[in-house]
């Protein structure tokens, strides 16, 4: 089956549950919610789920695309004659139905040739996903880790060529290789997929007796992948070319790879702050003077707090962020640090006559803002 007649007779859209009106975004987060459900590390050994996984994967290679969905609907609102591969295995290939000259001039080419093969030709391979879990310090520096990803692959008996090991695909004689057959109608020459060889342009006379002769077959490997450093939880790393493998020499796909990142004990994040709470004593925020703060690499810093520091104030330290990259600009981000008052719930003799001694020397009420008159409670 033509690509353009499965286009006419599959509704993607259906496929995701989305409306034909959804956003790109909208379709994203279908697909993406969809492959979580089936993905076969989620369903082992249930192959409802994988042949839906299949098709979720396939109808979002296209509604993910902006021109391929421009082309889907185009054939879904004309038929499958709108598209490559109509009724009949005919090559025609309108993108404008304006006028009959563009649609003359989209359909053939100089010489009455048709312009494109309607052959099987190149097909990208299915794009993947997995998931990565990942510690904050790793998210937050970046890491190349190794994931394992189930998929299809070449096969392994046959190194993807399809045929029994000794043997070899040979070329097929009734279009020589091409994968389509020309059909000459008065002026004009059309185009249908070879039926001997189904358009691949080759004839495998003895098959692979594990992927009979389909070149792939699924198989467990594992992917190492590059995570950038300031990556954020749910966030999604697309990999060009390490998904599903291509078909007749089409590109692979791509590995759609979702980060879920642990929390830190000590540390949380806002884009690329760091933010961090550091308790002080009385003394401290009182009088002033130094503390030491952790940083995310182990060591730390030394920040000057001013006499009269507030608890749950925040100050910042410059450069101790997350450093992120987008589009070959780097920025540096900043250590928040909020500092708070740390009280006491356990005081020895010196320590309680200390205070005791604080709270006689008090002047102003500080609900009131008064001065205080006789002895304090």
């Amino acid at each position: 089956m033509s690509a353009q007649r499965e286009w006419f007779e599959t509704d993607y859209y259906a496929v995701l549950g989305v409306s034909p009106e959804a956003t790109a975004k909208e379709i994203t987060r279908a697909y993406r919610k969809l492959a979580r459900e089936l993905h076969p590390d989620q369903n082992p050994g249930d192959s409802a789920a994988e042949e839906r996984f299949k098709s979720v994967a396939a109808a979002y290679d296209v509604l993910g695309d902006e021109a391929k969905r421009a082309e889907y609907d185009e054939v879904r609102r004309l038929g499958p004659m709108a598209g490559r591969g109509g009724p009949g295995g005919f090559s025609f290939n309108v993108g404008d139905m304006s006028g009959f000259g563009d649609l003359f001039g989209q359909m053939f080419s100089p010489g009455g040739r048709s312009r494109t093969s309607s052959g099987v030709g190149p097909r990208r391979g299915l794009d993947q996903q997995a998931r990565l879990t990942l510690d904050f310090a790793d998210a937050a520096r970046g890491v190349t880790t190794t994931i394992n990803v189930t998929s299809e692959g070449p096969c392994s008996t046959c190194s993807g060529t399809g045929a029994k090991p000794g043997t070899a695909a040979r070329t097929c004689s009734a279009c020589g290789g091409r994968g389509a057959i020309d059909d000459n109608q008065g002026p004009f020459s059309f185009s249908s997929p070879c039926r001997v060889c189904q358009g691949r342009g080759s004839v495998i006379d003895d098959p692979c007796p594990t992927c009979r002769g389909a070149g792939v077959a699924a198989a467990q490997r594992n992917v190492q992948v590059r995570i950038p450093a300031g990556v954020d939880d749910g966030q999604t790393i697309r990999l060009k070319g390490r998904g599903g493998p291509g078909r007749n020499g089409g590109p692979a796909g791509d590995l759609l790879v979702e980060v879920s990142v642990r929390p830190h004990e000590r540390f949380t994040r806002s884009g690329s702050n760091l933010l961090v709470t550091v308790p002080v004593t009385f003394t401290e925020a009182v009088l002033g003077g130094e503390i030491e703060v952790p940083t995310l690499d182990g060591s730390t810093v030394r920040l000057r707090l001013r006499p009269g520091t507030a608890s749950g104030s925040r100050h910042r330290v410059a450069g101790k962020g997350i450093d992120l990259t987008k589009r070959g600009q780097t920025t540096h981000g900043d250590l928040i640090v909020q500092v708070q008052v740390h009280v006491p719930t356990e005081l020895d003799d010196a320590e309680r006559a200390a205070i005791n001694e604080l709270a006689a020397a008090t002047r102003i009420n500080p609900r009131t803002g008064e001065v205080y008159s006789g002895e304090q409670q």
